[in-house]
């Protein structure tokens, strides 16, 4: 199962509670670069670029997608960009978007200093700017949507045991 989403949408710490309450591992690929690259992800947007830090994250999320165990995958909000990644995805299983306006996802981020697309701009103008490139990307794979924003985490889990048992 691969989560995506804006960040603050809650893909890790919902990824968490699923991998807890299915007994299975959660990849978070955010973490998985950090400690391959050997530096932060702001250390890695200063030092190499966007660019990079893409070109690695795609080539990380291949590598876990190949591999035959079933986990859980928090992918970081912008795999979804590379049209190969959202492929990926698609042919991996089942793809969960985690969704929640952005006023709340700015306010639910604000002030987070290891997220460099907000280094000194407005989180909610940046929000805004995000879901109106990033959200028909996620619900082109999308299997499931789920509403973080309406959900407790407990019901946000809940939903998505559900669909998965169907």
């Amino acid at each position: 199962m691969v989560l995506v989403g804006l960040m603050g949408s809650g893909k890790s710490i919902l990824g968490k509670q699923l991998a807890s309450r299915l007994s299975l591992e959660l990849v978070d690929l955010d973490d998985l670069i950090v400690s391959q690259a050997g530096k932060t992800i702001p250390e890695i947007f200063k030092d190499e670029g966007e660019e990079a830090f893409r070109a690695l994250e795609s080539k990380l999320l291949a590598e876990v997608l190949a591999q035959d165990d079933e986990k859980i995958i928090a992918t970081g909000g912008g795999a979804i960009l590379s049209a190969e990644n959202r492929a990926m995805m698609k042919q991996s299983g089942r793809v969960i978007w985690l969704d929640a306006s952005p006023t709340v996802l700015a306010e639910r981020i604000a002030g987070d200093a290891n997220r460099p697309l907000l280094d000194g701009v407005d989180p909610l103008f940046k929000m805004i700017s995000l879901a109106t490139q990033r959200n028909p990307l996620y619900a082109e794979v999308a299997d499931l949507r789920v509403d973080t924003e309406k959900l407790s985490d407990e019901e946000a889990v809940a939903k998505i045991i559900n669909f998965l048992s169907d």
